[in-house]
């Protein structure tokens, strides 16, 4: 329990004193940990619910904040993994969605179907996602408002004034934010150049997943177009033909192909298309970083969402969430041209210092409404770097950081901190302090009580 909150924070681990009352095994439900934080686990009171909708049991009134130990009546790490992993979604929902006649149905008959016609079928089969209680629309931070919560209780718990920790992003920044182009056709292949002069125009570098097989051709020029500009290449699926997941042994056949496409175009990130997923299998992927989990997956065939705005890690890999809709669910599903959604997702995503994970496809942006939209969201997001100190770069970026800072310890020294580890000159100390009842960060130190 106390490495789940130190991992988060980067914090000593000498001020986490986590513990969990006794919890039977198995019996695992939905429950509420204060006003805003619904969990799924295991949990030693009043019966969990089976649905997160209605009235539940607060694990706060069981909680014990003393003598620097704070007790919980739920398992701490067993709640995080299953937000984080999506396993309080229905048992086997990948399954039931990847298997399902109409979705074998759908795939068998997509590429003979006008673009209308998959938008009007697309609707339908997402009718409904605005009655989901949970994950929460639009940005769900269950998983950092738990976190938070437990470094809260334990300030209270040691009675300091401040802990230290090894801030979130490097150089101090607010928050991070990284654009992503899932290139699906060979019409969005064509634009890509387009779509980088963009970009450029911004100061934006982006990355690019690429469909290996069958959707268009894949030349070593078309790469090196990219990177030579300072873009990236990530591999995106095999073929695009939403069956990636279907079984397990043609999953292990198909992610050896990926896995060599990965070696053989330099790539170090994966994102599934479709965004389907199954977190048990990533291991068989051999990358470093991962983009196919979304923070709230209401528009997306596979609902659930990982319900946290900061990177985790699923084993080896990287989990880098897609935290804001995509541009074809705004468009096309949402019938949206502003980017009121965008900024609202943004601005919660900011309000926890998390990463700000975009998609656009270059295949959806070539018209002129869509083009002027994403132009629109690009100016907002020059403006919250420059007034708001918010890092933009690229996923791998993210990901070298992300795991730099994993390994990074803060270490007592005389009656100050210093931070021990590779990338240590861009890390920055922060300080967690409660202000009115809830938790605050500053770079200010107090020694004396920290």
């Amino acid at each position: 329990m106390n490495e789940y909150v130190s991992q988060y924070y980067r914090c000593p681990e000498r001020y986490l004193k986590l513990s969990a009352k006794e919890v039977r095994a198995g019996l695992e439900g939905y429950f509420r940990f204060g006003d805003n934080i619904v969990c799924y686990g295991p949990y030693n009171g009043t019966k969990a619910s089976y649905s997160p909708a209605g009235s539940l049991s607060d694990a706060n009134c069981d909680t014990v904040a003393a003598d620097g130990e704070v007790s919980v009546p739920f398992d701490v790490e067993r709640v995080v993994d299953n937000l984080r992993f999506e396993r309080y979604a229905s048992a086997g929902a990948a399954a039931q969605v990847l298997e399902s006649p109409l979705n074998r149905l759908y795939y068998l008959v997509r590429p003979l179907l006008p673009v209308a016609v998959r938008k009007h079928l697309q609707r339908i089969r997402l009718s409904g996602w605005d009655k989901i209680s949970f994950p929460q629309w639009p940005v769900d931070c269950t998983v950092d408002n738990l976190l938070e919560r437990l470094l809260l209780l334990s300030l209270r718990a040691n009675r300091l004034e401040c802990i230290p920790f090894i801030w979130f992003w490097p150089n101090g920044a607010s928050s991070s934010a990284i654009m992503t182009h899932d290139v699906e056709t060979a019409a969005g292949r064509d634009f890509c150049a387009s779509l980088m002069d963009i970009d450029d125009r911004f100061g934006i570098k982006a990355a690019f997943q690429v469909v290996p097989e069958e959707r268009y051709e894949v030349t070593p020029e078309y790469l090196e177009s990219i990177t030579t500009r300072g873009f990236e290449v990530a591999v995106q699926d095999l073929n695009h033909d939403g069956r990636l997941y279907r079984n397990r042994q043609q999953f292990l056949t198909r992610a050896a192909k990926i896995n060599a496409y990965g070696r053989r175009w330099g790539a170090s990130g994966f994102r599934a298309a479709i965004l389907y997923r199954r977190e048990e299998w990533f291991d068989s992927l051999d990358f470093s970083y991962e983009m196919s989990v979304p923070n709230v997956a209401h528009l997306d065939p596979q609902r659930g969402g990982c319900c946290t705005v900061m990177p985790y890690f699923i084993g080896k890999l990287l989990e880098l969430p897609v935290t804001t809709t995509q541009d074809y669910s705004l468009f096309h599903i949402l019938r949206d041209h502003s980017i009121g959604l965008w900024e609202q997702q943004i601005d919660l995503i900011m309000e926890k210092h998390g990463l700000i994970s975009m998609i656009v496809h270059p295949d959806y942006i070539i018209t002129r409404r869509e083009r002027e939209t994403y132009e629109v969201l690009l100016k907002h997001l020059v403006r919250i770097r420059d007034e708001k100190g918010v890092w933009i770069t690229t996923p791998n970026e993210v990901n070298r950081w992300w795991r730099q800072r994993a390994e990074m310890d803060l270490v007592k020294s005389g009656d100050g901190w210093r931070i021990e580890g590779e990338g240590k000159e861009r890390a920055r100390i922060a300080y967690a302090r409660e202000e009115r009842g809830q938790l605050t960060f500053s770079f200010v130190s107090e020694t004396v009580s920290c």
